[in-house]
């Protein structure tokens, strides 16, 4: 059975994700995606409004070669971005065991919610990073059927401010609460409670309406 798990992991020691780290406003999400052993993630959304200033520190980067803007929406943007050489091992690792990265993002600290085929898979990642001295937390670690019959795949982060913003008002017409609001409550950034309500959000919706409309056909 599947399992699927929710990891941190120091920026350090992700050196992609320390490439896309800027000074600028910009948030970065990794695309969903299945690595192929020997290549390294091309594609990543940046979200927020500085883009130019983004482009011209990520391009100068010792570690990019070439970065494409493909789509804009509203405030985020997709990039194509072709990596120097072969830099990342944690890829390498993930791409190695043949699991699926389902979510990436972060700056400082990065957060990945992997899929695994199974808990040996799981077992032969944790021994890939040892082995190659990569230090993560594991934050949460779950079968495909807990996830679903348990809390749609929400982090208890997510949970937390999900929660708080369905019971302060946030989804009403008028809101009852804003952003800032539920962030001072909760003790983050707003930018934090941002993604935890998004992605919350998002989380139980697909868990409630792919499912649902699955068993129609």
């Amino acid at each position: 059975m599947s399992v699927t798990t929710d990891l941190s992991i120091p920026g350090e020691e992700f050196l992609l994700g320390t490439a896309l780290l800027t000074d600028t406003d910009v948030h970065v999400e990794l695309e969903r995606v299945v690595p192929a052993s020997r290549q390294v993630l091309p594609f990543f959304w940046a979200i927020g409004t500085e883009f130019e200033a983004f482009e011209r520190d990520v391009q100068s980067n010792p570690n990019v070669e070439h970065l494409v803007s493909l789509d804009r929406v509203g405030n985020r943007v997709l990039y194509r971005v072709e990596w120097s050489k072969a830099v990342e091992s944690l890829i390498y690792g993930i791409a190695e065991v043949g699991a699926t990265i389902l979510e990436a993002y972060g700056d400082d600290i990065w957060r990945f919610r992997l899929r695994f085929n199974d808990h040996d898979s799981l077992s032969e990642f944790q021994t890939y990073c040892e082995q190659h001295d990569i230090h993560f937390r594991l934050d949460r670690v779950a079968t495909e059927m807990e996830s679903e019959q348990g809390e749609f795949g929400l982090t208890a982060e997510q949970r937390e401010a999900l929660v708080s913003a369905v019971e302060r008002g946030y989804f009403d017409v008028p809101r009852g609460v804003t952003l800032g609001e539920l962030a001072d409550e909760i003790g983050v950034s707003q930018q934090s409670v941002s993604e935890r309500v998004r992605r919350g959000a998002g989380s139980v919706l697909e868990s409630v309406l792919l499912d649902t409309t699955a068993e129609k056909f």
